[in-house]
């Protein structure tokens, strides 16, 4: 596992984001992190965590505007199989 130096600013991209923060969570769940850099990278985690929700956010807003009232339920695959 790659023992990058913890980055700091914002992320160019959701998958960015996302990649760092399994990269975080990786380090720390295997214990390769020294106590201040584990308190360094839960803060980044943290940092990543809402910038990734902003971004849903922001994306679930666009999807809305561009559907309007044409909005459905999401059906599971199990009930379209089953006809209902």
């Amino acid at each position: 596992m790659s023992k990058k130096p913890i980055a700091a600013g914002q992320p160019s991209s959701f998958e960015e984001a996302m990649a760092e923060l399994e990269n975080l969570v990786s380090q720390m769940e295997a214990g390769e992190l020294p106590l201040e850099a584990s308190v360094a990278a839960y803060k980044r985690g943290s940092e990543l965590v809402k910038y990734c929700a902003t971004q849903l956010d922001k994306v679930d807003s666009q999807v809305k505007m561009l559907e309007g009232e044409m909005l459905k339920p999401f059906e599971s695959d199990a009930a379209i199989e089953a006809g209902e």
